[in-house]
């Protein structure tokens, strides 16, 4: 029979909470990102999110309340606008550019020729991944989701996109219950909870003190072995 990537998960998101799930590659941790979206469903385990088991949920509702952003974000041939409103009539430019002021990508949008009408081309390949993510946090943001998936991109960007994506990742997960596969040290930090994962098991959860407090715990050796260089670095 097929093997589960992933075991027996039981995860618990509180309304509000940010979670950051770590790990190596091939821990499982993008599988969960699936799970959440129930595109494909859990055998054992159960994950709940604000006291409710996500099964509980048609799809349509529960893809209604989740703003999914990947690392690799797609973008339409189209402008900026239409690429964060998706042709949704009732969010308006103002809205839009309120937004990109409060994530603080307001100055970046306008520096490109056009503005909010810059013509993205397929798939964005004019912009940077790291600019790209930017634009779906903003899609993020304007559908105002009850609930946030974040696939932090490992790609390295330049400093000034660092500090953008930083600061919207910040203001996105503020009160929004946010699950984020975090590569960022800033992230993990800033966590309410880390899920630690190795071959489809959650191994250790905790807060960032608590979890380096364990000598030879998984997430002390990740720890020092992926974020340290970043702190250095920083």
């Amino acid at each position: 029979g097929k093997e589960d990537v992933i075991k027996g998960i039981d995860l618990t998101v509180e309304a509000g909470q940010m979670i950051a799930i770590v790990g190596s590659t091939g821990a499982g941790k993008s599988t969960i990102i699936n799970l959440l979206n129930r595109f494909y469903e859990i055998n054992e385990g159960e994950i709940k999110i604000d006291g409710d088991n996500i099964r509980k949920f048609t799809l349509d509702s529960l893809r209604k309340q989740i703003a999914v952003v990947l690392q690799d974000v797609f973008l339409f041939a189209d402008t900026i606008l239409n690429n964060i409103t998706l042709h949704n009539e009732a969010i308006t430019r103002e809205q839009v550019v309120s937004a990109a002021k409060r994530i603080g990508i307001h100055e970046f949008i306008e520096s490109l020729p056009g503005g909010y009408d810059y013509n993205v081309k397929e798939r964005g390949a004019m912009l940077s991944s790291g600019q790209r993510q930017l634009i779906a946090f903003l899609r993020a943001y304007v559908s105002n989701p009850s609930i946030l998936i974040l696939d932090e991109a490992t790609s390295s960007v330049d400093t000034h996109t660092e500090e953008m994506i930083q600061q919207a990742t910040e203001t996105l997960t503020k009160g929004t219950t946010s699950i984020v596969i975090a590569h960022r040290l800033a992230t993990v930090i800033n966590a309410d909870k880390i899920v630690v994962m190795d071959k489809g098991l959650i191994v250790e959860e905790g807060t960032h003190a608590q979890l380096l407090d364990i000598s030879e715990g998984y997430y002390r050796n990740l720890y020092d072995s992926q974020f340290q260089t970043e702190e250095k670095a920083g």
